[in-house]
């Protein structure tokens, strides 16, 4: 009887013959064409999933917020689009860490390919970056957390394209203001007055709008492209007045608002993540290897596309019989 074995899904993952890479090139043109928007944002992310023993590709002990704590766990770098009518992963990554490079009897039995080589999480952004570009995905700015914002490689590399970034840094990022030495983030933010926040929603969130105190101060232009700026972004709690540090670089006229906008469009890749593992199973894998590895998670990615593409001609379909009844 069909179905009461996992040997048919074993075989799919690990045996039968099928390109994943070209699965999720598909994938990324799929959601392109129902959800294309030149003023979208690519959102870089990771996200770890717990692991068991020490075989699994990848897997070591490190901080994952999944647990909250040190865990085995197991990394990969995502990146997804987001535009107004909807939100999908369009590629991924496996982060190995050096440990496992400096392992070439580990790498074998986890069928490494010879060429994969140790990656930083910026190096394979850069990475996806760069296959989202040349495939000329619509898109208008990029936004990741501070793994990614405090890489200068990173942001060069994305100027060196002219692709406008809010890339999230730490409290210590030393930053060059528009005049006078560098300083870092925090001492840059002290500088602004009382009168110089505004109260800006950063989009919707699970308990309705997210209100912050929203503030920008220009840095040096120095090797941006020709009409460029810089900033430096400061978001403050309203209820704790914490503060978080963002370095952006887009063209002189991009006003406050719209910075405000990416910055907060990187929450939408963690609800994809969410509905990922929650109801496509894009944790929910029992595999060891490289390549069963990419294929599940590419097959994830394929189910949560459907069903955001599902979404939103549900919702246009709704839209029109609403919206042109007399």
């Amino acid at each position: 009887m069909q179905g009461t074995t996992p040997d048919g899904l074993q075989h799919l993952l690990a045996g039968e013959v099928w390109d994943h890479d070209a699965v999720r090139d598909g994938i990324r043109d799929y959601l392109v064409e129902h959800l294309g928007d030149p003023g979208a944002v690519l959102v870089v992310d990771e996200t770890g999933d717990l692991k068991k023993g020490s075989h699994t590709v990848g897997v070591q002990r490190k901080y994952t917020g999944t647990a909250g704590k040190v865990d085995n766990a197991q990394v990969a770098v995502y990146l997804a689009y987001a535009a107004a009518a909807g939100h999908g992963v369009i590629d991924r990554e496996l982060y190995l860490p050096q440990g496992w490079i400096d392992d070439p009897a580990r790498l074998k039995a986890a069928g490494v390919p010879d060429q994969v080589g140790f990656a930083t999480k910026p190096e394979l952004a850069r990475l996806m970056l760069g296959r989202a570009l040349d495939a000329e995905v619509p898109a208008g700015w990029v936004t990741a957390d501070e793994v990614y914002g405090g890489s200068p490689a990173l942001r060069g590399w994305l100027e060196g394209r002219t692709m406008p970034y809010v890339l999230a840094v730490k409290s210590t990022e030393p930053l060059p203001p528009a005049s006078g030495p560098s300083a870092s983030a925090a001492r840059l933010a002290a500088r602004v007055p009382t009168e110089g926040w505004l109260r800006i929603s950063a989009g919707h969130g699970a308990k309705g709008r997210r209100w912050y105190g929203w503030s920008h101060l220009p840095l040096t232009a120095a090797g941006a492209p020709n009409g460029w700026g810089r900033w430096l972004l400061l978001r403050r709690s309203l209820r704790t007045r914490e503060l978080a540090y963002y370095l952006c670089a887009g063209p002189a006229s991009t006003p406050l608002v719209a910075l405000v906008r990416v910055a907060g469009t990187r929450w939408r890749v963690e609800e994809a993540f969410q509905a990922g593992k929650g109801l496509r199973g894009l944790d929910r894998y029992q595999v060891r290897r490289w390549r069963s590895w990419y294929r599940w998670t590419t097959l994830a990615m394929l189910a949560h596309a459907f069903l955001v593409v599902a979404a939103v001609t549900e919702h246009a379909r709704h839209h029109h019989r609403w919206g042109s009844s007399p």
